[in-house]
């Protein structure tokens, strides 16, 4: 069930709730709800192992990214379905029983869209959602909205990390070994979420993307990418409801380097210090 609403954490309109893993079995779906197991703060820790399953995860969302135990690829849900992409470039469909050390996801319905008929960088396709969100939407820069583009894309640099075995290292060492390929172009799916900064060591601040091929021969981590043309769907999350394993806090959102967090995310943002 859950331990608590974290009543003195609560940030603007949105709610963050700590959960144990038995919550996981109990909470309502809500389409408005992103519900996340671990904390980027633990992840960075070399907290790789994680207590929740996919089964449990994909209970409460449909759409969403991470990674599974060991580290062991980036994960992209989509449609309910989980698939990892390993550090080879290799994607695999996922079973239910796979855990998870990190993983958000939401119900996603997709309230509003932007349509692309002219190719955007990564940059001007977030500055799209960011306009959308606050024009269809009516959600401030600092609420999270939850995503999904849809189409042709070109110029894909994405990136993941090699299983890892004890004692794990952190992830800043993890990411110096990274493997990061380009891809000419690709028919697929982006996924991810928009997140504020005073979320930041709950969650990624700002854009957190993975992409996924229609064909599922490629994906990985978006550390940059045109679209070419396509629909981008967005949706709001009011709450953001967080599994926590044994021996993990929730920890202060926000308080977090941001400089670190940037070495391991990549995908060419900043954000605010502070």
């Amino acid at each position: 069930m859950a331990r608590d609403i974290v009543d003195d954490r609560l940030i603007g309109a949105l709610h963050v709730r700590a959960l144990s893993r038995a919550g996981l079995q109990h909470d309502a779906v809500d389409e408005h709800v992103a519900v996340q197991a671990g904390t980027l703060a633990a992840l960075l820790g070399g907290g790789y192992d994680g207590d929740a399953t996919l089964d449990e995860i994909l209970r409460l969302g449909d759409l969403g990214l991470g990674t599974v135990q060991h580290l062991d690829g980036e994960l992209v849900v989509l449609d309910g379905a989980a698939w990892a992409v390993r550090a080879d470039g290799r994607v695999d469909a996922l079973d239910g029983s796979v855990r998870t050390p990190f993983a958000v996801v939401c119900r996603f319905r997709g309230e509003a869209s932007v349509h692309c008929d002219r190719p955007w960088t990564l940059a001007e396709l977030r500055e799209r959602i960011d306009e959308a969100s606050r024009t269809e939407l009516n959600v401030l820069d600092d609420e999270i909205v939850a995503v999904r583009a849809t189409g042709r894309f070109a110029d894909l640099r994405l990136r993941s990390v090699a299983r890892q075995h004890h004692p794990y290292p952190p992830l800043r060492e993890v990411v110096t070994h990274q493997t990061e390929w380009h891809v000419d172009s690709a028919v697929g799916t982006v996924v991810g979420f928009r997140f504020p900064d005073t979320l930041a060591g709950v969650e990624v601040p700002g854009y957190h993307l993975h992409f996924l091929s229609e064909d599922r021969t490629s994906g990985g981590h978006v550390i940059d990418l045109s679209m070419l043309d396509g629909d981008a769907q967005l949706q709001s999350c009011d709450d953001l409801h967080v599994e926590l394993p044994p021996g993990v806090a929730l920890g202060t959102p926000g308080a977090i380097d941001r400089d670190e967090v940037q070495r391991v995310e990549g995908g060419g943002q900043s954000w605010p210090s502070g």
